[in-house]
């Protein structure tokens, strides 16, 4: 019998009812959203404590607040998101209108991933109830007690005609994508990205996906260590290196390594004290498969800082490694952990080749006191999103996109791009019902002469009316 039938009929069927469309009921779901996450502020920072060691000051940061900030802004917004976009007119429709309906899909799967249970579960969620749409989110399994938070408590601040949550691994998942969904939203690796969009191509689903990579961060020899040294590593080990965007590996010159490893070793003791494992601003790996999983790639290359570790604990010290070779382990796959490899590069052309060389990333960073070395970099690469002299703060601003490109993912969303992700965009013209004179030279039988007209007619001009 299949578990997830009856769910999906019923959401469907309060999809058809028209429910979900009206700005009304949209802005009670999002205060609905808001609200859980006031009421249960503090049940979420110990659920994502328990599930990966997060300090409630990171859970506070990444999760909570950037999430009722997206929902602040909706709210904010919304009627004015949802408003016909008038479009420029040619002669021959001066006479109609002609606009852009921003209509839900219907019914939206959010499938979300662990390393950011929240975040990356409800951000998505409220572009989707912003859009009107009814939707079936499955969070991550393997954040166990954070997807029982969302299981059984966000329900109740939430119109369940038109919202569920699933739970369960990767069977109920396969189980889940042989339905048909009017639009899917993944976040998670590439090998799983694929599977996703695979099940997506039977119904011809349009899909996000959010995918991974291998993070660039160049370092140029013009540069203040220290500086450098405060942010990658405060990027890099934030959340434990569980983090999609965080600098996966470092390339700069052997001489900037030399100037750079004391400056890093002296950030990583200020930030969390000369035995970081006793901090409590460090997060722990979030599964002893993940563990192994990292415990093998410190075998890479030799351990400049760090490397040591307790199994039992799920704890791995912030790691950098040098004298890596490009063919290693640490180099072919996402490191997803506290683990950072530096490369050496003698210019600025062999950090660009090698970038380029390499699957597109979901984030590239560069670094450098001169602002044209850190402009080449951004203009002779692609990735999904960019930091020059800074780390992943652009994903604190709603203003912009957020997305890959290539095998870091396709699509974008955060602020209204969340809502434009989820909303299909319908040309509309609404014409005249009378002037058949005017409309008479389109019809056969042609000639030269009315072909010109129409022509002339069809050129894009500005609206005068």
């Amino acid at each position: 019998m299949d578990p997830f039938s009856d769910t999906l009929q019923r959401l469907r069927e309060a999809f058809r009812s028209g429910r979900t469309r009206p700005a009304e009921f949209r802005a009670a779901q999002l205060k609905g959203l808001g609200r859980f996450l006031q009421d249960h502020k503090k049940l979420l920072q110990e659920a994502l404590a328990q599930d990966l060691h997060k300090p409630a000051s990171e859970s506070e940061m990444s999760e909570i607040s950037l999430t009722q900030g997206e929902v602040t802004l909706a709210l904010r917004n919304l009627r004015t998101w949802m408003k016909d976009e008038k479009v420029t007119k040619n002669l021959a429709t001066q006479l109609d209108s002609a606009f852009i309906r921003k209509e839900p899909f219907g019914l939206v799967l959010i499938i979300s991933p662990w390393n950011y249970p929240v975040n990356l579960t409800l951000v998505p969620l409220v572009g989707a109830l912003a859009a009107g749409n009814c939707v079936v989110l499955k969070p991550s399994e393997i954040s166990k007690n954070t997807e029982q938070v969302l299981a059984e408590v966000l329900p109740q601040y939430l119109d369940q005609n038109c919202f569920a949550v699933v739970q369960g691994g990767p069977e109920e998942t396969g189980q889940l994508l042989k339905h048909k969904f009017d639009y899917i939203f993944f976040t998670g690796s590439p090998r799983v990205g694929k599977i996703v969009m695979a099940a997506a191509t039977e119904h011809l689903t349009p899909i996000t996906l959010e995918l991974g990579g291998k993070n660039p961060c160049y370092v140029d020899d013009n540069c203040d260590p220290q500086t450098v040294a405060n942010r990658v590593v405060w990027f890099r080990y934030y959340n434990m290196g569980q983090t999609c965007v965080a600098p996966d590996y470092v390339l700069c010159s052997p001489e900037m390594q030399e100037r750079l490893l004391p400056a890093m070793q002296s950030a990583i003791t200020r930030f969390y004290g000369d035995d970081p494992r006793s901090s409590p601003n460090l997060g722990r790996i979030i599964n002893e498969k993940h563990f192994q999983r990292l415990q093998g790639l410190l075998g890479c290359g030799r351990v400049a800082i760090g490397g040591q570790s307790d199994e039992r604990d799920r704890y791995i010290a912030p790691t950098v490694l040098v004298d890596v070779q490009q063919m290693e382990p640490v180099m072919q796959e996402e490191i997803f952990g506290p683990i950072l490899p530096i490369l050496n590069v003698r210019s600025l052309d062999e950090a660009i080749d090698f970038i380029n060389r390499r699957e597109k990333p979901l984030a590239l960073y560069a670094f450098s006191t001169r602002n044209q070395v850190v402009k080449q970099v951004l203009d002779r690469t692609s990735s999904g999103n960019f930091g020059g002299n800074d780390g992943f703060m652009f994903m604190t601003l709603n203003s912009l996109p957020f997305g890959g490109v290539g095998n870091s993912g396709m699509g974008k969303y955060h602020g209204k791009f969340s809502f434009d992700t989820f909303s299909h965009h319908r040309a509309c013209l609404l014409a005249h019902s009378g002037l058949e004179k005017l409309k008479g030279i389109r019809y056969p039988p042609y000639s030269v002469c009315r072909l010109r007209m129409l022509l002339m007619a069809m050129e894009t001009r500005c609206t005068i009316l």
